[in-house]
């Protein structure tokens, strides 16, 4: 599966590492943006994507920013449809207690491209049984 980029920065997502299931994307940003504890922004990436039809890309927090610094991803984690043309952005917030500041060029998410399959609804007055039945939130223990 091929996806196609075009990007402002010359920059392309890349794999860190052989084992690597997502690719490390960068800010594009003609200034630093500093996000205060609690904030969030919207960080552009200059890329634009041409994702084939049946599949999407899925942008991801980087643990090392979450662990080390508190930022996550504002939405926890983004699809990119195939369907889009739009510049990447990525809303990340801090959860940290300390002020973080992006700068160009900063691996900021990652992403990873994933097949789905469209699926059709059928409405329903009654569902089959299963032995969970409603079962949910922590009904098997903690």
């Amino acid at each position: 599966m091929i996806i196609k980029i075009k990007t402002l920065s010359g920059a392309v997502p890349e794999y860190e590492t052989p084992g690597a299931a997502g690719m490390d994307i960068r800010a594009y940003l003609d200034s630093p943006v500093t996000i205060q504890p609690g904030k969030r922004a919207l960080i552009p990436t200059g890329l634009f994507m041409e994702i084939p039809q049946g599949f999407e890309v899925q942008i991801r927090a980087r643990s090392g920013l979450a662990v080390k610094k508190g930022i996550g991803l504002t939405n926890g984690i983004g699809t990119i449809d195939s369907d889009y043309r739009g510049e990447i952005k990525v809303s990340l917030i801090n959860w940290g207690e300390e002020p973080f500041t992006v700068n160009n060029g900063d691996r900021i998410a990652q992403m990873v491209a994933a097949k789905y399959e469209r699926v059709s609804i059928e409405r329903t007055v009654e569902l089959s049984e299963t032995e969970r039945g409603s079962g949910g939130f922590g009904h098997t223990g903690v």
